[in-house]
């Protein structure tokens, strides 16, 4: 018989098993030489920003409570009942310009220009100006129409349009001022489409500016109109309050100083040309030119008793650019006036202080870059680079204490504070990245897109079936890819973090990666059909 040979069978080889060796053994080459550092670097900046953070939280509630303790809001101290006599006595009223600028605001234009035509104010002393740079032509003849159907009820109104969108919002404020008619104005009140302003708006405003010859701005917080409409406008308004509750009321009690929110405020014109009048450097315009104003030496105040009802945006998409206009704004407002700010001779160091350190450095980017880089990035990825110790008091209790600041100012809604977290820690990708956008001017820089209105207000005044809120809109409008992808980087450090690890840092992890894929996913906000 012929031998047989027999041969071992080869091993079967696994592609999967040795590509998952593979890169198990790259990472754990790379990590220690070269992540560690790294993740320690950033650890650290983090650690620093939220301590920043920390302290002028801390700072702003002390000042808050003194304020309110002791009853010195600068607003009380005006005497206005007898400013108010003086007026109605002597029939000296000031000429008074409201400006209300709009751009295809089909659902909210008889909102704002009604509620401007019904100021009670001499009419004889009192003009609307409605700016219409709408591109729909037959939007702008429904406004035309709407403004001479107030003409002929004896309201002084002044339709006026524009060939092009030239500084947008700016461009059309500033060139309404030069309008000939404007000459006899002293004050400017400034509404956008959507605002409502109640009947004695003026006289609870302008007494202020008629006392006081060297403020420049009088301020009114906002109202919504909306809030209750979905999760994420109640989500909006947790924040906003405490801006109008503290932010702003801390800035009027210390230095006379806040950011203009661009509407519902009564500047004085002569205030507005001596710092130079609107500019268009930005896409915050109403900021820069508080900024300007305060240093040459105007003050500002804050009416914090006074609201003017608006509306919230509804929709995720509108919220977001939204956010990236008021994120990258502020931080490409900062780069172009540092160092005007800081060569100015007129002001006091600590006001200098203030303005570049509390006001644009810690709020408008520090803000946003510790909550997604620290809270997002560096904190999950200390579970997967266990080299990296973690401070726990760090990464606890100095947001729970930030983020109970914040909260107290919308007692209402303590029982949505999770949501809150979750919510803010998704838009802060956005808002981190869109104040680099502004530090860096890179593109996008300048965008400005009009935040989309529903006219809630509208609806609930006339009874009118609210918009379906069925997820009828195209799928390729609702993905977001970035919060996706942050959702899958969340879910692989938490279930990391199940495996290896003894604490219970998973469920947060959990919890944001699936925020993160819900609001990729479009299920936030409500879902305008198309």
């Amino acid at each position: 018989m012929r031998n047989s040979v027999f041969l071992e069978p080869e091993p079967e080889v696994n592609l999967y098993d040795d590509t998952g060796r593979s890169l198990s053994q790259a990472w754990d080459r790379i990590r220690v030489p070269i992540i560690v550092p790294i993740l320690r670097f950033a650890l650290y900046v983090c650690i620093a920003m939220s301590v920043m953070r920390f302290i002028e939280r801390v700072y702003m509630a002390i000042v808050i409570g003194c304020v309110k303790c002791l009853g010195r809001k600068r607003y009380t101290k005006y005497n206005l009942d007898a400013i108010k006599e003086d007026l109605e006595q002597n029939r000296n009223y000031p000429m008074v310009l409201v400006q209300i600028p709009m751009f295809n605001e089909k659902e909210v234009y008889k909102l704002s220009i009604g509620a401007a035509c019904g100021l009670s104010w001499p009419s004889d002393r009192l003009i609307v100006q409605v700016l219409d740079d709408s591109t729909n032509e037959v939007l702008r003849a429904l406004v035309e129409l709407e403004c001479q159907r107030w003409i002929e009820k004896g309201v002084n109104v002044k339709y006026e349009t524009r060939n092009n969108r030239n500084g947008y919002k700016a461009g059309a404020l500033r060139d309404g001022l030069k309008k000939p008619y404007v000459e006899d104005c002293e004050f400017v009140v400034i509404f956008d489409a959507d605002y409502q302003p109640e009947e004695d708006f003026l006289w609870r405003t302008v007494p202020y500016l008629l006392e006081n010859p060297e403020l420049a701005l009088v301020q009114a917080r906002w109202k919504f109109v909306n809030a209750n409409e979905c999760l994420m406008t109640r989500l909006q308004e947790m924040p906003l309050d405490y801006h109008f509750s503290v932010e702003q009321e801390v800035g009027s009690s210390t230095c006379s100083f806040f950011g203009f929110n661009g509407t519902a405020g009564v500047w004085r014109i002569q205030a507005v040309s001596d710092a130079g009048g609107w500019k268009d450097r930005t896409t915050v315009e109403d900021m820069d030119l508080a900024v300007r104003a305060s240093f040459k030496g105007w003050k500002f105040i804050f009416v914090g008793d006074l609201s003017v009802k608006n509306e919230l945006p509804s929709t995720f998409k509108a919220y977001r650019f939204q956010q990236h206009r008021w994120s990258c704004g502020p931080a490409n407002l900062f780069r172009k006036m540092f160092k005007e700010i800081l060569l100015c001779e007129r002001v006091s160091i600590w006001k200098k202080f203030h303005v570049i350190y509390a006001f644009s450095f810690v709020r408008k980017i520090v803000a946003h870059w510790v909550t997604f880089f620290f809270y997002c990035i560096v904190i999950p990825a200390t579970i997967l680079v266990p080299e990296v110790h973690l401070p726990k008091p760090i990464a606890v209790y100095l947001p729970a204490t930030i983020t109970l600041l914040n909260a107290a100012s919308t007692p209402r809604s303590l029982h949505l504070l999770v949501f809150w977290i979750l919510f803010e820690n998704v838009m802060s990708l956005h808002r981190s990245k869109a104040a680099i956008i502004g530090l860096l001017e890179a593109s996008r820089v300048n965008e400005w897109i009009v935040t989309e209105k529903l006219g809630n207000a509208l609806k609930q005044k006339y009874s009118i079936p609210k918009v379906s809120k069925r997820p009828r809109s195209r799928i390729a409008e609702r993905i977001h890819f970035l919060e996706l992808i942050m959702g899958m980087y969340m879910l692989h450090c938490a279930f990391y973090n199940m495996i290896f690890a003894n604490d219970h840092f998973f469920i947060y992890l959990l919890l944001q990666a699936g925020a993160f894929f819900i609001i990729g996913l479009g299920y936030i906000g409500t879902i305008v059909p198309t």
